[in-house]
């Protein structure tokens, strides 16, 4: 009988440690949520990159880490994985509906999807911190939001970043995965069309 409550003990040990790794993430967020305007710093831990004064980080194309699977539920109810827009240049925009910064942005953001996607650009959200998707559908309808955005409540899918890459730390925050499938670019505060686009152009230029 013991042999039969080990593995039950290790499952119950493997779920708490999941739960509070969740959380974690979570407190990470509530901390930085829709704030900040973006400092001026360098890479650390590791990653290869520098932060401007406009507050984009970027990463030489020599020194790019992949990206992680990102795959899972749309707010719409279909599947959906990251990973099989490999080829294409990737924009990720981490958001909830509760936030002010998010809703400033979200225009920018369809304007620009809609003019880029001749260019080979998808643009990717992942909503976060809304409780059920019912705010969170009506903000895509709010704002003309056509792209999917993945549901991911309590922060499950920035768990998977690597540590020390260029990985979601506020809401909002954008990513931009090269074609390639690496993270090529960051920043974490709302953007308007001109800086969206500065993050965006040299992506989509490069061979």
């Amino acid at each position: 009988m013991s042999l039969s409550r080990a593995p039950r003990r290790r499952s119950n040990r493997t779920r708490h440690a999941a739960a509070a790794a969740a959380v974690a993430v979570v407190g990470a967020l509530t901390l930085s949520a829709c704030g900040g305007d973006g400092s001026t710093s360098s890479g650390t831990g590791g990653a290869k990159f520098v932060t401007g004064d406009s507050g984009i980080s970027t990463v030489a194309k020599g020194d790019r880490q992949d990206a992680p699977q990102l795959d899972g539920t749309t707010l719409e109810g279909k599947k959906l994985d990251v990973g099989d827009f490999k080829g294409k240049v990737v924009v990720m925009n981490v958001w909830g509906s509760w936030c002010p910064p998010c809703r400033a942005e979200a225009p920018h953001f369809s304007k620009v999807a809609k003019e880029t996607k001749a260019d080979g650009v998808e643009f990717v959200g992942i909503n976060t911190r809304d409780d059920t998707k019912d705010p969170a559908l009506k903000f895509e309808e709010d704002y003309g939001v056509a792209y999917p955005s993945l549901y991911d409540p309590i922060g499950k899918l920035i768990l998977r970043f690597p540590k020390g890459s260029l990985n979601p730390q506020a809401i909002p925050s954008t990513i931009v995965i090269d074609r390639e499938g690496r993270i090529a670019a960051r920043t974490l505060t709302a953007l308007n069309e001109k800086k969206l686009r500065q993050m965006i152009d040299p992506l989509i230029a490069e061979k």
